[in-house]
């Protein structure tokens, strides 16, 4: 068996379990930012998300050895290598959801809006309440936050990633604004994202119109020939009665 083939039966494997690991490690993160446990219970909750976090690094190793060219797959997966790398974005490993998705896209089948419309709602979702999260562990307690609740977070990242920015709220922490700026690309991406798909659905939809009218042209077109040479015939047929009865 080649490496390919080995590495799209571990990616199909695991992509399940590391959902369901995600999910865990969603309300894990939700009860360390929310309830900010002491002592024993945050004792386990720290040791659990380090174990989580361990688990996609291992993957992330065994991706990389089963890679056919590991130079080319490491550019191309430079995004994990950061998740699995920097503290500061370990919750972008809640982006791994987004394969739970796919269940809700049995649902709409397989039209392009269906799909556009399911994968839009979850992904922004679960990009404002992950940057709500994130937002709120740095900056509540810092000299001068303004985000320093929940619902000042939520209300923040769904502005923030609409990139209408009111600027009532804003981070003062350098990781804060790190998070701003990921929130940011990810809103100006996703928006693109769906235009883009948009578009292509549309001339998809406008080139299948054209090719259909192409056939239906050539079918015509294929018929008056048959008419005209049936017609020819019959002229000749004609001409050579007439040509027999004249001598």
């Amino acid at each position: 068996m080649t490496k390919q083939n080995l590495k799209e039966r571990w990616e199909q494997r695991t992509e399940w379990p590391l959902a369901i690991v995600a999910i865990a490690f969603l309300a894990m993160y939700s009860v360390q930012v929310l309830r900010q446990p002491q002592g024993h219970e945050a004792y386990i909750l720290n040791m659990a998300s380090w174990a989580v976090w361990s688990l996609f690094v291992v993957d992330y190793l065994v991706r990389l050895s089963l890679a056919v060219d590991r130079r080319r797959w490491f550019v191309h997966h430079l995004f994990d290598l950061l998740i699995v790398a920097l503290p500061i974005m370990r919750p972008l490993r809640l982006l791994r959801l987004v394969v739970l998705v796919g269940a809700l896209q049995k649902a709409v089948g397989s039209a392009v809006r269906g799909r556009i419309l399911i994968y839009t709602i979850s992904a922004s979702i679960l990009l404002i309440y992950v940057a709500s999260l994130a937002i709120l562990a740095q900056e509540r307690g810092q000299p001068g936050a303004t985000i320093t609740s929940l619902g000042k977070a939520l209300w923040w990242a769904m502005t923030t990633v609409t990139t209408v920015g009111y600027g009532d709220l804003y981070p003062v922490t350098v990781p804060g604004r790190v998070i701003a700026a990921l929130l940011m690309i990810g809103g100006i991406s996703l928006i693109g994202v769906v235009t883009a798909s948009l578009a292509s659905w549309i001339v998809q939809r406008v080139s299948e119109a054209d090719t259909a009218n192409q056939v239906a042209t050539a079918v015509n077109i294929d018929e008056l020939r048959q008419e005209i040479w049936a017609l020819a015939d019959e002229l000749r047929q004609v001409r050579a009665g007439a040509n027999a009865a004249g001598r």
